[in-house]
């Protein structure tokens, strides 16, 4: 008899029918007659009730029957009497697939902490925390896709070896086969990379945004969903080694156009999770609220996770630029009375404190800041007429500050190469990028989204750390 997951059993009505459920085991009690068994397969965060004859069974198997220990299980489908469940299965019988020393099994049934978890990442997606968080990570990637073939957007597979680093920032992992210990040397003494493998100098790119462009050149619209990596030695509850980015480029899109897309995107993911992810958000919901009543009044948020994330489909997105952001904020009470931990001037790069005000308290709505000075953007954002400014966005989120990056593109060659040369990138190793504004350019825009950053709004969960399997960070790279 082939196996039916937990999630369809939990809504079949056939009472009385013969069938096979195979699961992992997250409780038992029994007396001397009965024991209950809860057991999940991963599909759900909800457990199926087994129902077992602890006489027919034998005392061997049901000792046999412990926390995490695997089961094969066939009976009768019935409906529940019992207290939150409609139905459960009268076990006839059992198979043990696989054991578990309760004695040794790290995940004990008491609260662990998060940071216990951690160290323990090749168990913790068995906890209903992480169940829910991966289930619903696994739905948010399945809807960035269906979101942009929906749109008639190509799926561009951009490298993760790279000569070029996107960001100028410098913070990237080299790749190279040469010798550690006995590199080739120049007469300089410095390494010579053309003896490498690439013969040059190549790293794990930062981003796909460059190589994403040149498709949009071509195809018009593009998005590239990939693995990303940076180097910088921070262990915030917000960094991450290794990270997944959704970059979309267009082609023919100004700022405007740009905006619309971001806020209709997000839009889409926060409403099929609400949709199709109900069940989960519930659970993380419950943690939600527990875990800020932990915090300082003034720190707590003014919505629980599901009106949030109900609040940024239904609100339209407050779209200002950064010297208006600026003027708010020196205005603001928390400024005035020396509250905000950075500084705020104009040419200064917002912190986070600084975007969740102008979104939590003050707009009280997601929030789209423009027009950026470009001395503290990218070297590939188009300049702005007045010199100062370039044609920039950052969406910001509640409780996360900044979600989306992005921008329009420079698409003036003589603009984008002199800026090149003003933050230290050589022409030459970007002559490729630079045909591309020779030959047939156009305006164009594009944005970034951290896929950790979307998971930490919509689960709800409060370190980055948490919404990816197996996180890498400095000095971690277990698992």
């Amino acid at each position: 008899m082939s196996r039916i997951k937990i999630k369809d059993l939990l809504k079949s009505t056939s009472f009385g029918s013969e069938v096979t459920v195979k699961g992992w085991v997250r409780t038992k009690r029994e007396n001397k007659e009965v024991a209950f068994v809860a057991l999940n397969d991963g599909s759900i965060i909800h457990n199926l009730q087994i129902v077992i004859d602890v006489q027919s069974i034998g005392e061997d198997l049901l000792k046999s029957i412990t926390t995490n220990a695997c089961l094969a299980v066939q009976g009768t489908l019935i409906q529940s009497l019992g207290k939150g469940q409609t139905v459960e299965v009268q076990a006839k019988h059992i198979q043990i697939l696989g054991l578990a020393d309760p004695e040794k099994y790290p995940l004990q049934p008491k609260a662990h902490s998060l940071e216990f978890l951690r160290e323990i990442a090749h168990l913790r997606m068995r906890t209903n925390t992480f169940g829910a968080v991966f289930r619903i990570r696994h739905a948010m990637a399945f809807a960035v896709h269906q979101f942009f073939n929906e749109r008639g957007f190509v799926y561009l597979h951009t490298p993760i070896i790279t000569g070029s680093d996107a960001e100028g920032a410098g913070q990237m992992f080299r790749v190279t086969t040469l010798d550690p210990k006995n590199p080739p040397l120049n007469e300089d003494g410095s390494v010579n990379f053309k003896e490498d493998f690439f013969g040059k100098v190549t790293n794990l790119t930062v981003s796909g945004q460059l190589e994403g462009e040149l498709g949009a050149m071509a195809l018009g619209e593009v998005y590239t969903f990939g693995p990303t990596f940076r180097a910088e030695n921070s262990n915030t509850a917000r960094h991450l080694a290794e990270f997944w980015m959704i970059e979309p480029e267009v082609a023919f899109n100004e700022l405007q156009e740009n905006m619309d897309l971001a806020e209709d995107f997000l839009k889409y993911l926060v409403k099929y999770a609400l949709t199709n992810c109900l069940d989960d958000l519930e659970f993380l919901d419950d943690r939600f609220k527990k875990e800020e009543e932990k915090k300082k009044q003034e720190e707590r948020s003014d919505m629980g996770l599901i009106e949030k994330l109900k609040f940024v489909v239904e609100s339209p997105f407050e779209r200002i630029s950064y010297t208006q952001a600026v003027s708010i904020l020196l205005e603001s009470k928390p400024f005035k009375k020396g509250q905000f931990k950075y500084d705020v001037a104009w040419g200064v790069d917002l912190q986070s404190e600084h975007e969740r005000f102008l979104v939590e308290k003050y707009f009280k709505k997601p929030v789209i800041l423009t027009d950026y000075p470009k001395e503290i953007k990218a070297f590939y954002m188009k300049q702005s007429e007045d010199g100062k400014t370039v044609k920039a966005m950052d969406v910001l989120f509640p409780g996360i500050g900044e979600i989306i990056g992005g921008s329009q593109r420079e698409d003036d060659l003589d603009k984008l190469t002199i800026r090149a040369k003003e933050v230290g990138i050589h022409e030459e190793d970007l002559w490729w990028y630079l045909d591309t504004r020779k030959f047939g350019g156009c305006p164009h825009a594009g944005f970034g989204l951290g896929f950790e950053r979307l998971l930490l709004f919509v689960t709800g969960m409060g370190n980055i750390r948490d919404v990816i399997p197996f996180p890498r960070t400095p000095m971690n790279a277990e698992f």
